[in-house]
């Protein structure tokens, strides 16, 4: 028997170091990316000037001579994701309750399953969709030379961000003790005014975790808005072709050399000093609102 614990204990302690290993893995990984993309993304911020660099509204990275203002990319990734956000989050909130309040099993089920199948399609499908249907689709419907422009970025983006929102707001609001929900309906509050009233208002620190991962996945996106948003670098308008801070790494990495390809770092570098503030601020919002319960 002794043998037995013994052997227990080892196996514990074992599995212990594993979990501590991968613990510690994990926040290794974060810190040699960030080291990585600063000593990367340094030296042409310097050579550029980080005033030209951020707040410049011309890049030409292959014009003599050239240009590596990237405003223009800054304030479409921000617009862009601000209006999949819009989009997106009260879609999938009420997708959520449905879920979790207003369906039955069976059509709970199908459209579950619905979801789950829409966060395992591709970036590239999700463009390839966007393509052949909503530029063609906002090309006629708003009268436009073309249809490839922030507009139809936003539209693929909010479809996108979908699954992230719809899965965890609906593990929040499930996770609403079921005493909130009766003592509303007692005293005489409908299901939906209780829903809206009582639950969501309760469930609201999960709901803003989704709205992060919705963020992260907006931001961060660069294959599909490369293929709906026509990929220039234009000042940001609603009905014009422009190119976001993922695009702009990922168009011209193939091809740059010298300076262009140490200012591609430095967008990545800012593109990630973006997703670190926003997921900070957010998360600081998250804690002060379970604080706050």
């Amino acid at each position: 028997m002794s043998k037995l614990k013994k052997t227990a204990d080892i196996f514990e302690k074992a599995m212990n170091a594993v979990f501590t290993v991968c613990g510690f893995l994990a926040a290794a990984f974060v810190l040699i990316i960030t080291g990585f993309l600063i000593v990367s993304g340094i030296p042409a911020i310097k050579e550029i000037g980080i005033i030209d660099f951020l707040f410049g509204t011309k890049w030409a990275s292959t014009a003599s001579p050239p240009y590596y203002g990237i405003l223009p990319f800054i304030l479409s990734s921000v617009f862009g994701t601000m209006g999949a956000i819009i989009l997106g989050v009260p879609i999938g909130l009420m997708c959520a309750v449905f879920l979790a309040k207003m369906s039955g099993d069976r059509s709970s089920e199908i459209v579950r399953s619905a979801v789950d199948l829409l966060s395992g399609i591709p970036s590239v499908v999700y463009g390839l969709l966007g393509m052949i249907i909503i530029v063609p689709c906002v090309r006629e419907i708003f009268d436009l030379p073309d249809g490839a422009n922030l507009f139809s970025a936003i539209i693929v983006l909010a479809v996108m961000i979908l699954p992230s929102v719809i899965s965890v707001s609906e593990t929040a609001i499930r996770a609403v003790p079921k005493e909130y929900e009766e003592a509303s309906l007692a005293l005489g509050a409908t299901k939906t005014e209780t829903v809206f009233k009582v639950v969501i208002p309760a469930a609201k620190s999960g709901i803003l975790t989704a709205v992060v991962l919705g963020i992260g996945r907006a931001i961060g996106e660069a294959m599909a808005v490369m293929m709906v948003a026509g990929n220039v670098a234009n000042m940001p308008n609603l009905f014009k072709s422009v190119r976001f801070l993922t695009t702009a790494v990922a168009s011209e990495m193939s091809y740059s050399s010298g300076l262009q390809r140490q200012a591609l770092f430095s967008i990545a570098l800012v593109l990630f000093a973006f997703i670190m503030a926003i997921n900070l601020v957010l998360n600081l919002i998250v804690k002060r609102g379970s604080k706050n319960e």
